[in-house]
């Protein structure tokens, strides 16, 4: 036998006995004790989801009543176009796909806003008439200027300023009406009252088409010392009026202005009508007798442009 020591050759070296030696117990021990569980993947340092994990990843909010809500895909991709700030992009699950839609995901993609697909119904509760065709872009409260800081910027340029004041306008569509002839006509900013008067709200983005992400917009507490304080800065203070001092085409516009435009029923409120330099009215060709007041902020700025082209 190979362990009989009284064999001639047969000698066995000190520590290779076969079995447990003295001081194996621990190491044998921990070798048969389980490493515990596969941590997940997450928590891996080197797993791409771990990677994943540690990005930070902007998530939607639900909507509230602060928020708003852009409806429509001619509107959600101009106001994406025009970088205006949004929170999320809402799609309905089974939207068909067209260019505006494409292009609304595309830029909201490249922007990091959240995209989420909804079912149709959910975007019918956050609609009021349910016209959303199956697209809505939520951004947050419109951050307003101060009037101090819309002045500075208009006067800061080399162009004469060119604002718009609105004296009780409480119909959000010719707000944002107003917002995009403003932007197109290269004016400066437009100036609302703080009550009484429309604000910058979903309706008004959909209404501007994007142009309240380009045009800034400030809230004044009192809109006739907020008049006066331009007027002393040097700025012209002209009302808009059917019941004007001179028409439209007998007025210069190549001066700094500010163009007042009244409410939709009662035109300019005394008080405003008592610190305008001049009220304007609009010469009518037709047997119309006034027109909109978005309509006419719109002729009066494209006639202060034509003036200033020349």
């Amino acid at each position: 036998m190979a362990g009989n020591s009284r064999r001639r050759g047969a000698v066995r070296k000190e520590g290779t006995k076969k079995g447990p030696t003295v001081g194996s117990g621990g190491q044998r021990r921990r070798g048969l004790e389980g490493r515990g569980a596969t941590p997940p993947a997450h928590m891996r340092p080197n797993h791409p989801a771990a990677k994943r994990a540690a990005k930070p990843v902007r998530r939607p909010t639900k909507p509230t009543d602060e928020t708003e809500m852009v409806l429509g895909r001619n509107p959600v991709v101009e106001c994406l176009r025009a970088d205006a700030p949004a929170s999320a992009l809402y799609i309905a699950l089974g939207a068909e796909a067209d260019e505006r839609l494409t292009e609304s995901v595309t830029l909201a993609a490249d922007r990091g806003i959240p995209i989420l697909e909804v079912p149709r119904h959910d975007l019918d509760r956050m609609s009021s008439n349910g016209l959303h065709q199956g697209i809505a872009l939520q951004v947050p409260p419109y951050d307003y200027a101060h009037p101090d800081d819309l002045l500075a910027s208009a006067t800061s340029g080399g162009e004469p300023a060119l604002l718009v004041a609105l004296d009780n306008i409480s119909d959000p569509r010719n707000l944002g009406a107003i917002i995009r002839s403003v932007a197109a006509f290269a004016g400066d900013g437009v100036l609302i009252p703080q009550r009484r008067s429309a604000s910058v709200s979903a309706v008004a983005w959909r209404t501007s088409a994007g142009a309240a992400a380009r045009v800034r917009v400030a809230r004044a507490t009192n809109l006739n010392r907020t008049l006066k304080e331009w007027g002393e800065a040097g700025l012209q203070v002209v009302g808009l009026d059917a019941e004007g001092d001179t028409t439209l085409d007998e007025f210069d516009a190549s001066g700094p202005l500010v163009i007042v435009v009244g409410s939709e029923g009662k035109g300019l409120s005394r008080l405003v009508r008592q610190n305008c330099d001049a009220v304007v009215s609009i010469p009518m060709a037709g047997p119309t007798e006034s027109l909109n007041a978005s309509v006419a902020a719109g002729v009066v700025l494209a006639e202060v442009a034509r003036q200033r082209r020349r």
